[in-house]
């Protein structure tokens, strides 16, 4: 039988198993309460993969195994590629609805909100620095979530500036085209 810190763990993981399907559910709910569109939440829950990418690869990277305080900077990661997400999207709904064409808006959007979103995730970066560098106690708990967070922030937006808006005006214009297609 099995106790102590290996017990702990595996019942945090067993709870985190239950954790993160909620929380994935509450973030569609609330991203379609927030843009009323399930097309364009759909676009925004695009994100999250490129976060993933980038705190799986710094894990490697960096030798650790999934813990308990990974999994939760995974949850983080979630939380912060949905707001960049949002920030993009909402953006480029909001010009398209003031008239400007799909890739007007898109590429103002992303001019506008380039510095916020990169200033953001360089904030948050640098407040990890700490973390990461730590020796004291704690430092097992620390170190996963700095490293995954760091890593996930980087890939996210990255690829949050590049992949989101070109999925955008693939999907809008194909949508577009498909409006003004003869029946």
């Amino acid at each position: 039988e099995y106790g102590g810190q290996f017990e702990n763990q595996a019942r945090a993981m067993r709870q985190l198993g239950i954790v993160v399907p909620v929380a994935l559910l509450l973030i569609v709910v609330l991203l379609f309460l927030a843009l009323g569109s399930i097309r364009h939440s759909l676009l925004v829950l695009l994100n999250l993969p490129f976060a993933l990418v980038g705190g799986v690869f710094a894990a490697a990277a960096f030798g650790m195994p999934l813990s308990v305080s990974a999994a939760v900077a995974f949850i983080v990661l979630l939380g912060i590629a949905v707001q960049n997400g949002v920030v993009l999207v909402a953006y480029f709904r909001q010009l398209r609805r003031a008239g400007a064409p799909v890739a007007e808006a898109v590429r103002t959007g992303c001019e506008v909100r380039f510095r916020p979103l990169v200033m953001t995730a360089l904030t948050s970066f640098i407040g990890h620095l700490p973390m990461l560098y730590s020796t004291g106690a704690g430092v097992e708990i620390q170190k996963p979530l700095a490293v995954v967070v760091m890593g996930g922030l980087v890939t996210s937006t990255l690829l949050t500036l590049i992949v989101l808006p070109a999925v955008y005006v693939l999907v809008e214009e194909r949508l577009s085209a498909g409006a003004r297609a003869p029946d």
